[in-house]
């Protein structure tokens, strides 16, 4: 029976038994307080939180549709399940396990560790909290056959998570992540057998050794020995600023200024409402910092350093932050003209993101591929590259996340914080600047501009008028937008194009919710069905060919004139207008 159906005594039974078996105390006795009210049990219990691709994530506290220590070990022993099924050797190969510095993130990460134990999983345990894409690293480098490592990123303060990496070092997907699903829906409340972590001969610590290989790797991957660079730096009360001052400092970048109120790890967030670098007012004391002491950048991490947002002066005495986008292909073109390459060598973004990659990457001779939107996609493609017999060089997706090379099957805030450095000292010192790069960019390939929008549509009702949207835009999509030519549409959900001449073609992408309009200078619009929240998402980009001698403003007016058409008239054709 679902959770939702319990009547009022099968729910106060439900949450007693998990009152019983939880090991918080705390947890205990915010249940205990609630136990009376019907309407707010059905808030804790009324679901389970989904094990999706990569983990789960959301708000802390008790219940079955909360993160604490209960779903912690309960989830961990699906995995563990799981892997004992599937992977050979997986108990001697043993299981990386780290965290974030958020509220009970320590705690999470004991009772991973003391589940695996307990089921006979050897367990190496990061010494203390780190960012994701060493978590990612260390999977690998130490041969484990998973990784765990409690974060939830740059979510609320309340919020917390549990992502799980596969051998690889990349975010599990389907369909491991659909067994471990299953086992965590048969899964009691007692998991069976603890281990002491603090006492098993099957927990130990990461050796120094994993550490240092990591920072040895990133520091191959420098294109440019330049430095130089005057660095603001903020890890957003985070995890980021030790491994990033330890990566800087090693390259020869000294000049560095950590934001003082924002420097130390601090799961409460205190100076930010929302701990996403990419959201308005979370550069605000970073801004200030590289004012008073003239920086020539800002970088910034999330808390869990998988991403990185960059700033640079806009030239009038304030403070540009660039898209993901735009460092996207910055970062790639620099890469790209300073590496030998080839045509077996790959370059991969998401299909959301802006399609400025290709004509890049057809510049430089390599090859280019789109995954689906979610940075685990981009690994799966590497991959599959790379068991071909090429090479992965870069991808990245427009919500500030990149990845250069190989060493990390995810995106990699601390090595992207480097190369950027490297690449603003090289500038530098040629008398150059971010800014003029992009424009110059702009003016060989054409102004690429994007923008989003959300509508959000709540519970059961809002789920069918996205459907319905999704549903309208498959039935009549529109053959213009814009005053341009809709020449193909993509349905990712079947897992094929059409052309306008009626010809078809294969998507090569897994199957998803996905709409393409592809118009005839380039541009292009998306339609998703977000997977995390009640909204429905637009993408929009359009595409404008500079002519001879004209200011990209000029070209950025026009170009921002299309994108607000393409917004109404899509929203005219999906009926929500």
């Amino acid at each position: 029976m679902s959770p939702d159906a319990l009547s009022p005594d099968a729910l106060v039974a439900t949450a007693r038994a998990w009152m019983a078996a939880d090991p918080d105390p705390v947890e205990r006795e915010a249940l205990a307080e609630v136990i009376d009210d019907p309407a707010t049990l059905r808030e804790l219990f009324g679901a389970t939180l989904d094990f999706g691709t990569g983990g789960m994530r959301g708000p802390m506290g008790p219940g079955s549709f909360r993160m604490n220590r209960l779903m912690i070990r309960r989830v961990t022993a699906a995995l563990a399940d799981e892997l004992a099924a599937t992977v050979p050797d997986a108990r001697v190969r043993g299981v990386a396990v780290a965290c974030d510095a958020r509220r009970n993130s320590d705690a999470f990460a004991r009772d991973a560790a003391a589940v695996l134990a307990g089921r006979g999983f050897r367990v190496h345990l990061a010494p203390h909290p780190l960012p994701t894409p060493l978590l990612s690293f260390a999977t690998a480098h130490l041969g484990a056959c998973a990784g765990v490592i409690v974060t939830a990123s740059h979510n609320p303060p309340a919020d917390n998570g549990y992502k799980v990496f596969g051998a690889d070092g990349a975010q599990i997907v389907s369909p491991f992540d659909v067994a471990v699903q299953d086992r965590l829906a048969a899964m009691p409340l007692d998991v069976g057998t603890l281990a002491d972590p603090d006492a098993s001969d099957l927990v130990t610590p990461w050796p120094d050794a994993v550490l240092d290989a990591y920072f040895a790797r990133i520091a191959a991957v420098r294109v440019h020995r330049a430095t130089g660079a005057r660095i603001v730096y903020t890890p957003v009360h985070g995890v980021g600023r030790d491994p990033v001052l330890r990566a800087l400092g090693a390259a020869g970048h000294t000049d560095v200024h950590v934001v003082p109120s924002q420097g130390e790890p601090d799961g409460a967030f205190p100076t930010v409402p929302f701990p996403n670098p990419e959201e308005k007012g979370v550069l605000d004391a970073a801004i200030a910092l590289a004012t008073e002491v003239d920086a020539d950048v800002i970088l910034a991490n999330d808390p869990d350093a998988d991403r990185l947002a960059v700033a640079i002066p806009d030239g009038q005495g304030g403070w540009q932050q660039l898209s993901g986008n735009q460092l996207g292909v910055l970062l790639a073109d620099d890469l790209l003209g300073h590496t030998e390459v080839g045509p077996r060598d790959l370059v991969v973004t998401t299909i959301v993101s802006t399609a400025m990659l290709a004509p890049i990457a057809a510049a430089h001779d390599v090859a280019y591929g789109e995954a689906l939107t979610g940075f685990k996609w981009i690994a799966v493609r590497a991959k599959a590259h790379t068991e071909a017999g090429g090479r992965f060089l870069y991808g990245f997706e427009e919500s500030i996340g990149y990845s250069i090379g190989d060493i990390v099957r995810d995106k990699d805030g601390v090595s992207a914080a480097l190369v950027v450095a490297d690449l603003v000292s090289w500038l530098q010192a040629d008398g150059r600047t971010l800014r003029g790069q992009l424009d110059a960019l702009y003016r060989r390939f054409g102004l690429y501009l994007g923008t989003q929008r959300s509508l959000r549509f709540e519970g059961s009702a809002g789920a069918a008028r996205i459907q319905q949207i999704m549903d309208t835009l498959r039935q009549a999509p529109p053959t213009a937008i814009a005053g341009r030519d809709v020449v193909a549409v993509r349905d990712v959900l079947a897992g094929t194009g059409r052309r306008a001449d009626g010809t078809t073609f294969d998507l090569g992408l897994p199957s998803s919710n996905v709409l393409g309009f592809d118009l005839a200078d380039g541009s292009r619009v998306l339609v998703r069905p977000s997977g995390t929240e009640p909204k429905i998402k637009f993408y929009f980009e359009v595409v404008e060919r500079l002519a001879e001698g004209e200011a990209l403003d000029a070209a950025e007016v026009r170009a921002r004139a299309v994108l607000a058409t393409m917004d109404a008239e899509l929203r005219s054709a999906a009926g929500v207008a």
